[in-house]
């Protein structure tokens, strides 16, 4: 098999893992070397399916020894099966960067015969692009479940990023799915990464050298087993608290196998569900929103038609309308169609007069949601009569759900993923 085959194979089986970023790195070029990577980020194409594919993003191997239900490349899978040498993804990596069609790597594997095999044949792509090759690209490197902490190790020395996926959020549920793997082999390469990074951290060396400047970031697929939302945020919440994870990453079940043990799913993937978990996650992680504020037992999973911060504005009635000239920074973050740079230039702005309609647009605050939630001298009369003294959440939430919806598109239908289709340079 040449290197063609085997890259339309390979690129073409990473495609369901999306801890892919981009950039959060920064790494100076050196003298001598190639490349560089800028904590601005690194240019973006996508997938005919939505997925960016920035990086040259694949596998090493597919011909997996775990036999994973949800997963593409388990081994009871009647597919395609290859596996790159070192040299060849070396040798890929450095001339797609010359000519300019990618401005890193992400470097996943399937398992192929040990934890141990697989991570040695993983740092030895990194290991000779940074120390040979001089490489100074960014570099996502996955970090295989079972390693030694010696090969991890020399993996944060390598890599600007690393990412162990969670896959399942329920441990239950995975070795149901996954008889051969659990939480605690998962966790384990995490913990050792994170305590290291902080060690290097804490080393004010000028000579240390950098550990996974960009972090970790994990995956978890979602409606492939039966965790609420509430589960999957309390579990998120634990990454960033304890693993110091810079992103955890969801992902829509996509029923690829054929297996009793998984759902049935008659019409598309639970793609809006996947975005309200984003849209969640985004409020953990910018504004100051704790998971079991988003959700609790009560309310146990997202609304589907309205988004995180709009649901919990009208679970809470009582703190609405509030008065934008006198409200606190933390209570303007928490007004829906509010964002992080609107509220700031609010909080700055209203210091030399009153702030109208009309100078809210301009600061980007997105009024078809915020108004109903703010109490302003130029309210409409029309609007005030949802909220004599606080706001009427049934009625709000009719209007919210009435505002016309942009059409999405199906993203798989039609499509066929455009990662394999990169051109070989030439010989």
């Amino acid at each position: 098999m040449d290197v063609r085959e085997k890259l339309n194979i390979l690129a073409n089986a990473a495609k369901y893992d999306v801890s892919c970023s981009s950039s959060g790195s920064k790494r100076r070029a050196m003298s001598g070397g190639l490349g560089n990577a800028c904590s601005a980020g690194i240019c973006h194409t996508w997938a005919a399916d939505g997925r960016c594919v920035s990086l040259l993003k694949v596998l090493l191997s597919n011909a997996c020894k775990y036999d994973c239900a949800y997963c593409v490349n388990r081994r009871s899978n009647d597919v395609p099966r290859a596996t790159f040498t070192p040299k060849e993804l070396i040798d890929l990596t450095l001339e797609f960067y010359r000519r300019n069609y990618i401005e890193g790597l992400f470097l996943s594997s399937a398992v192929i015969g040990t934890p141990d095999y697989t991570m040695e044949l993983l740092v030895k792509v990194a290991k000779e692009l940074r120390t040979v090759h001089r490489f100074g690209g960014y570099i996502h490197l996955k970090s295989i479940p079972g390693a030694s902490p010696a090969l991890l190790y020399q993996a944060g020395l390598y890599a600007d990023r690393s990412s162990v996926n969670i896959e399942i959020p329920s441990d239950k549920a995975l070795q149901y799915l996954a008889p051969e793997k659990n939480h605690e082999s998962i966790l384990r390469p995490m913990n050792f990464l994170a305590e290291r990074k902080l060690e290097y951290k804490a080393d004010k060396s000028r000579f240390a050298p950098m550990f996974l400047p960009a972090g970790q970031s994990t995956q978890m697929i979602v409606g492939a087993s039966g965790e609420t939302d509430l589960q999957i945020l309390t579990l998120s919440n634990g990454f960033y608290q304890q693993q110091q994870m810079k992103r955890v990453y969801f992902s829509g079940y996509v029923p690829i196998n054929a297996d009793k043990r998984l759902p049935v799913i008659t019409t598309k993937p639970p793609l809006v569900r996947e975005h309200r978990l984003y849209q969640a996650d985004w409020l953990m992680r910018f504004y100051n929103f704790r998971y079991d504020e988003i959700l609790d037992e009560q309310h146990p999973n997202l609304d589907l038609d309205l988004d995180p911060k709009v649901a919990w504005a009208l679970r809470h009635p009582e703190m609405f309308p509030i008065d934008i000239q006198t409200a606190d920074y933390e209570m303007l973050l928490r007004v829906p169609g509010i964002g992080v740079k609107s509220a700031r230039l609010i909080a700055s702005g209203r210091r030399y007069g009153k702030i109208r309609l009309e100078t809210l647009k301009k600061m980007g605050v997105v009024l078809k949601r915020a108004k109903y939630f703010i109490y302003h001298p130029d309210t409409p009369a029309s609007l005030r009569n949802l909220y004599p003294e606080v706001i009427r959440p049934q009625l709000v939430r009719q209007q919210l759900i009435e505002l016309p919806k942009p059409q999405q598109l199906d993203l798989f239908r039609d499509c066929h993923h455009e990662t394999n289709q990169l051109l070989l340079p030439a010989s």
